[in-house]
């Protein structure tokens, strides 16, 4: 990717509290319609780096140029140009979620009107004259992202729009990111939930520590683990000497409900067991984003 063609190029940003080195040495670049997920813990220094990009920070050393331009200081040419989600949104009080987007559009000479399609665009339609007081969690981090895009911006900045929603509502939020990005939109995302990271992003960049560990699609970053798929099989299915003795199997073992099978070729494991008709509760979990992160890091992953 050449940086003439990028909406963002990090070269080398540093930003340390004291002792602290919060943001250490990070580089990297965001095309043009790009989905780009910055994940890791909480604490890895991710909100910091969008920070800085976003231009509401001083990086100590380094340098970051967004849409071209130069974010730091605060450069009013760029404020048009991009929406951004912080992790908590204060909204005006007493005011419908309709006359909140229409509020924050008149600060862009945007029309009134385009606050309709955008409580269209991110599933609030028919809440448009709710008071945003009335709103449950989900549906207000949905306003905040329309918030952020009501002056139709070229790249979106969303620092953990998921953070504290239950399942369901996280599910919601992705449809509509999706919606975002299908619009031509960048989206340079946070997060500390792999898994929808892995849906999501065209790329991610695993955090932790100040410092970026890996950089690539999901996907690639998973294969290239090359880390053993797990059969899961119910208790009794199987023994323990029999699975071991299948071939392609590279260890098995029991605990009190399930026997386990590791393997790197799944197919002909699972055909010998469709053959011995043990398929009855099978579960089978390939490597995950959080697999890459124990083998960067040696421990488990911790949100």
């Amino acid at each position: 990717m050449t940086e003439e063609r990028s909406a963002v190029v990090v070269r080398d940003i540093r930003k340390s509290y004291g002792e602290l080195k919060a943001v250490d040495g990070v580089s990297f670049t965001v095309a043009e319609g790009e989905f780009f997920g910055i994940l890791g813990p909480n604490g890895a220094g991710k909100t910091t780096t969008l920070e800085i990009i976003e231009g509401l920070r001083k990086p100590d050393s380094g340098e970051v140029t967004l849409l071209g331009e130069i974010p730091w200081p605060r450069n009013t040419k760029l404020l048009p140009r991009i929406g951004v989600q912080l992790q908590a949104t204060a909204f005006f009080d007493k005011l419908t979620a309709k006359e909140q987007l229409q509020t924050f559009g008149s600060l862009y000479g945007v029309s009134p009107g385009t606050a309709a399609d955008m409580l269209e665009l991110v599933g609030l339609a028919d809440k448009a004259n709710e008071l945003e007081s009335k709103l449950s969690g989900g549906q207000r981090q949905r306003l905040s992202i329309a918030c952020a895009l009501v002056h139709d911006p070229d790249i979106v900045f969303l620092d953990e729009p998921t953070a504290a929603l239950d399942p369901q509502a996280r599910r919601n939020l992705w449809d509509v990111l999706r919606a975002i990005q299908e619009r031509g939109k960048t989206i340079v995302y946070t997060t500390h939930y792999l898994d929808e990271a892995e849906i999501l992003c065209d790329r991610v960049a695993i955090m932790d520590t100040g410092k970026i560990l890996a950089l690539d699609p999901p996907a690639v970053l998973v294969r290239g683990l090359d880390a053993p798929t797990h059969v899961t099989l119910q208790k009794g299915a199987m023994s323990v000497v029999d699975a071991s003795a299948l071939d392609g199997v590279e260890e098995a073992h029991e605990d009190e409900v399930s026997l386990t099978i590791s393997t790197r070729r799944p197919a002909p494991v699972l055909s010998a067991l469709a053959e011995r008709g043990a398929l009855d509760g099978l579960q089978v979990r390939t490597a995950t984003l959080e697999d890459v992160f124990l083998n960067l890091t040696g421990r488990e992953y911790r949100a």
